[in-house]
């Protein structure tokens, strides 16, 4: 094969190449000052002797940096995490927790206990800052609050009935 030519550029005769041929070139081991530091910042890289001390920007003495326990091997620099996250909601949604405690004491336990919950998931979203699971959560809370307080009047209504029956018929 002529070394003027590039391995990947097609053939005079126009024949097929086999895979063998189309291989990458081999990995090359490049680890050192100029991989951990821009191109052409530091004099080293461009003609000062290796070894010695120079300027980099600032002033501040610039030493090639250490390279681990043998020459050639990369340092490995972990980033620091950040986490992003969101504020409360500047205009949060109701989270009907008293109505929801007044329906678990004195309607229907339930679906008291149910409303209740759903108040807490509201609660929790505004403080997250997560508006749809707080929409979600407030108008199920509300609902649920609505049928307990519902069911709890018909209960009542229904045993008040029930007791003026009782005594007039009792009579």
């Amino acid at each position: 094969m002529d070394p003027k030519v590039s391995p990947s550029a097609p053939s005079a005769g126009g024949e097929e190449k086999s895979g063998m041929d189309n291989q990458p070139p081999p990995y090359q081991n490049n680890y050192g000052a100029d991989c951990l530091l821009p191109q052409g910042v530091f004099p080293n890289q461009s003609g000062y002797p290796p070894g010695q001390p120079h300027e980099a920007p600032y002033g501040q003495p610039y030493q090639v940096p250490y390279q681990g326990m043998y020459a050639g091997q990369p340092i490995v620099v972990a980033q620091p995490t950040m986490y992003v996250t969101s504020g409360p909601l500047a205009q949060p949604l109701p989270d009907y927790l008293g109505y929801s405690i007044f329906t678990l004491l004195c309607c229907c336990l339930p679906i008291g206990i149910a409303a209740l919950i759903y108040s807490i998931n509201t609660r929790d979203a505004n403080m997250s800052g997560n508006r749809p699971q707080a929409e979600k959560s407030s108008h199920l809370a509300r609902i649920l609050n609505h049928t307990a307080l519902g069911l709890g009047i018909v209960a009542i209504v229904v045993s008040i009935v029930i007791v003026v029956i009782t005594t007039i018929s009792a009579s």
